[in-house]
């Protein structure tokens, strides 16, 4: 090893910095999460948010949006709604015949 090389190998190496992203669609919808630099509409993201990344959210003007998801649905019977057999509620069958009708509220 001359002089040269000696020094060489002692020169800072040079770090890149890590990326955090997040893609998203043209609709704001999330499609992955990636450290890599690829084609593509994506936002930056903190490094929390890509090890737990939340999973009901969306990209609106350039910045992320975690989306309520506090409601319940339940099914419940009504006087509108599906037909559907009375003791198999996966049945449908046609409202001529003895029927109770489900609705999801």
């Amino acid at each position: 090893m001359n002089e040269q090389e000696f020094w060489a190998a002692l020169k800072p190496i040079e770090i890149k910095p890590i990326l955090y992203r997040l893609y998203y669609d043209d609709h704001g919808a999330p499609l992955f999460y990636s450290q890599e630099d690829l084609p593509g509409n994506y936002i930056d993201i903190d490094r929390e948010i890509y090890l737990n990344p939340p999973t009901h959210v969306k990209v609106v003007n350039n910045s992320l949006k975690i989306l309520n998801t506090s409601f319940v649905k339940k099914l419940t019977r009504d006087e509108i709604g599906t037909a559907c057999h009375p003791q198999d509620i996966s049945v449908i069958v046609n409202e001529s015949k003895p029927h109770i009708k489900w609705t999801i509220k």
